[in-house]
């Protein structure tokens, strides 16, 4: 290797004293390469001389107040994770309680910082939550009272508006302990109990809730949903499950999502019964959200309580409705040898006359199965929605080798949706669409029914022969 290569071992030829020129002329005009200079001499100093400097910054950070714009958003990120990392790398290691106290201090930063710049793209928004990672660790590590560390956990639940500090509930009850859990459910109490704040219930707020929808108790509900959101993690921290699963109220386990979730508690502690009776109060309807881990759930239970036949008749319920390519696989798992490819036979058939052609189409790819995917576009091709881009794009690809007509017929149709609503932004599209229907035409032996390609194509400029925009691209 070239000795002018920039690695470890060439610079170091170039000796200490060498290298500190070079670093000083480097860092002349550099306020970044300034600031990780005085960090590394002050870590050489010890953790403590670190920690102050680490301070001082945290506070210049929060203090500030101009706006940062896409030319500084980089540079302020690298700020920002120079300084947890030379907290959970550099201090935490030797003094913990400093590390603890200044990675706290770093997440309070979170709405600060917020607040001016846009995080659109979430990186800013990701070094906190990374630094929230290793806040559980290095307070495992450090001797922290579970009094003061109840309160100030409390606290961060409180002012926690940009995720900051989620979960922290969690994350501190190792080192709560059982006293400082206490303490803290205590301050949730205390919570509970007192008035709601005089601003929540300002005429003015209660006529634009009213406007909204919203009734005059919409500060008492949120603050109930706030309180039994964090007395759940409490439960949930300390093992709890009976308390936690009590909080919830009958519409909260209404929902299938939070019906699992209860549904795979008791499941751990081997009460399936109880587990079923969740799931049954919560059957969802139709594809909505949260019915595919519904349903595995649901399955899940009654096998452990050796109802195998209800488990495997749900299995083809479930795929009858919603066309779940997995309950269809794990239904036929279940089958005799043979009989499995006749109820194969009979799903792709209920697939193909689907009402919903969307989930139709996206079922014979995922099984997959082209060929039953092409004689169903063939014969409901009518049915087809153009507007449905990313799907049908998706099927014309897979079927354009080996099934043209049907590849032809989903271009066609997404060719023409976009010329009716004159969606302009798909032009460029779909004269690509027609190219490749023009390129189909010549694998395709026998249109049958429909159209040839040369008529379509006519009809198409008769019909939207204003439409220049897209005839030039064509062109």
């Amino acid at each position: 290797m070239s000795k002018k290569t920039l690695n470890t071992a060439n610079l170091a030829a170039l000796g200490a004293d060498r290298l500190a020129e070079l670093l000083i002329e480097v860092s002349t005009g550099s306020a970044d390469m300034k600031r990780r200079l005085r960090l590394e001499l002050s870590h050489n100093l010890g953790p403590a001389e670190l920690a102050r400097d680490v301070r001082k910054r945290l506070v210049t950070i929060r203090r500030a107040k101009s706006y940062v714009g896409w030319r500084k958003r980089n540079a302020l990120i690298k700020d920002l994770r120079t300084q947890s990392a030379m907290i959970i790398d550099k201090i935490a290691p030797d003094a913990p309680a400093d590390a603890f106290d200044l990675l706290w201090e770093f997440l309070e930063l979170a709405p600060f910082v917020m607040s001016r710049v846009d995080d659109s793209k979430g990186d800013v928004g990701a070094v906190f939550f990374d630094a929230r990672e290793e806040i559980g660790p290095i307070a495992a590590r450090a001797p922290l009272d579970p009094i003061p560390l109840a309160e100030r956990t409390w606290e961060a639940v409180q002012t926690n508006s940009d995720g900051a500090f989620d979960a922290i509930i969690t994350r501190m009850a190792p080192s709560l302990g059982e006293t400082g859990m206490a303490h803290l459910k205590s301050l949730i109490h205390q919570f509970e109990a007192a008035p709601l704040d005089a601003t929540d219930d300002h005429p003015a707020l209660q006529f634009l809730r009213e406007l909204r929808g919203r009734s005059g108790n919409y500060a008492a509900q949120r603050k109930r949903r706030f309180i039994q959101m964090h007395l759940r993690e409490v439960a949930l921290a300390q093992g709890d499950t009976e308390t936690y699963i009590s909080l919830f109220s009958p519409t909260d386990l209404a929902r299938p999502t939070v019906a699992v979730e209860v549904a795979e508690l008791w499941a751990a502690q081997g009460d399936h019964t109880a587990a079923l009776d969740v799931l049954d109060g919560a059957q969802p309807k139709g594809r909505v959200a949260g019915r595919g881990e519904w349903d595995a759930a649901y399955v899940n239970v009654l096998m452990a309580l050796g109802r195998e036949d209800d488990a495997q008749a749900h299995r083809w319920h479930c795929f009858a409705e919603t066309l779940d390519p997995d309950m269809l696989r794990a239904h036929l798992k279940q089958l005799p040898d043979f009989d499995d490819l006749e109820v194969e036979e009979a799903a792709k058939a209920h697939a193909a006359a689907f009402k919903d052609l969307n989930a139709a189409i996206a079922f014979f790819l995922a099984w997959p199965d082209l060929r039953g995917l092409a004689t169903m576009v063939e014969t409901r091709a009518d049915r087809l929605s153009g507007t449905q881009v990313a799907r049908l794009t998706t099927a014309a690809d897979a079927l354009r080798s080996r099934h043209p007509l049907a590849a032809a017929l989903c271009w066609r149709t997404m060719i023409e949706a976009t010329l009716r609503d004159a969606a302009k932004t798909r032009y460029a599209q779909a004269a690509d669409h027609l190219m490749d229907c023009a390129a189909a035409d010549l694998e395709i032996e026998e249109y049958g029914r429909f159209e040839s390609h040369d008529a379509f194509v006519q009809r198409l400029r008769k019909r939207y022969a204003g439409k220049a925009a897209f005839w030039t691209r064509v062109t």
